[in-house]
């Protein structure tokens, strides 16, 4: 039996654009723009840091569930 291997982020890309950067480009693009948001607009500082490091945390989940399905696709098409 192989060793256990995470898919790359290369290889998550590749094989499927759209929900990769879905899962993992958006939420980091939409914590940059609410923390520039928050800036230009004296927003308070918590608020606008407190979603930036949730949509960091979703990000990081999502792609990991991702790379787990991805993972799990390849394994059962080896049977």
């Amino acid at each position: 039996m192989p060793p256990r291997r995470r898919p790359s982020f290369r290889e998550l890309f590749r094989t499927e654009p759209g929900t990769s950067a879905l899962l993992s480009v958006a939420p980091l693009a939409l914590a940059a723009g609410q923390l520039a948001n928050g800036y230009l607009n004296d927003l308070s500082p918590i608020v606008t840091l407190s979603f930036a490091v949730v949509m960091v945390a979703f990000a990081v989940v999502a792609t990991d569930h991702h790379a787990a399905r991805y993972r799990r696709r390849q394994l059962e098409a080896d049977r």
